[in-house]
């Protein structure tokens, strides 16, 4: 169902911009290709605005249309994007900090992280992920963002930035205990 008042629908796309221009930043890691991205979804959602049914959110429907100009916005320019070598830290174990047993276990047992189901249905939790995922490196959020919220296969990212698929998982790994112990701190430990 389109928007009644194409104004209305107008003033819609343009609160969310800011949004969309942060998960465009996350991902393509160059203000100019994010404005591009950007500015390419509000086109298409301005261009066909009886496309948005309704059936979902706006923010979800104009974030769909996003990831496929993102994924076209790294297609194109393939060749010039180049992998930061990433922090200092990334070169240290991850697990390091963590206490395990010696068989491997956990020495404390990880908090109760309650439903996450529900919990992943709240505003207050995704506001967290999102800053989570910011403070992510930039190689392991751009991996973890590519994969988990573009959905890109494996084989693709492996493709996409020349890595072999046993960094890739590594990187994602990384990237996941870092969200995790993230989660724990911010959202699960302060309920």
């Amino acid at each position: 169902m389109p928007p009644q008042n194409p104004t209305d629908f107008e003033q819609q796309l343009v609160a969310l911009r800011g949004y969309l221009m942060r998960f465009a930043r996350l991902q393509l890691r160059n203000d100019a290709w994010a404005e591009d991205a950007v500015s390419e979804a509000l086109l298409a959602a301005l261009a066909k605005p009886q496309a948005f049914e309704a059936r979902s959110q706006l923010k979800t429907w104009l974030v769909g249309i996003l990831k496929h100009k993102i994924i076209d916005s790294m297609r194109q320019r393939q060749r010039e994007v180049v992998l930061d070598s990433g922090s200092e830290d990334d070169d240290t174990d991850p697990l390091a900090h963590m206490a395990f047993k010696t068989s491997g276990h956990f020495a404390e047992k990880p908090s109760d992280w309650g439903n996450p189901e529900q919990d992943l249905k709240s505003r207050q939790f995704m506001s967290i992920l999102d800053a989570c995922t910011e403070k992510l490196p930039p190689v392991q959020g751009r991996l973890f963002l590519m994969r988990e919220w573009l959905e890109m296969s494996s084989e693709d990212i492996c493709k996409e930035l020349a890595l072999t698929p046993t960094n890739l998982y590594v990187q994602l790994h990384r990237a996941r205990l870092r969200l995790r112990e993230c989660l724990d701190l911010n959202w699960f430990a302060a309920r």
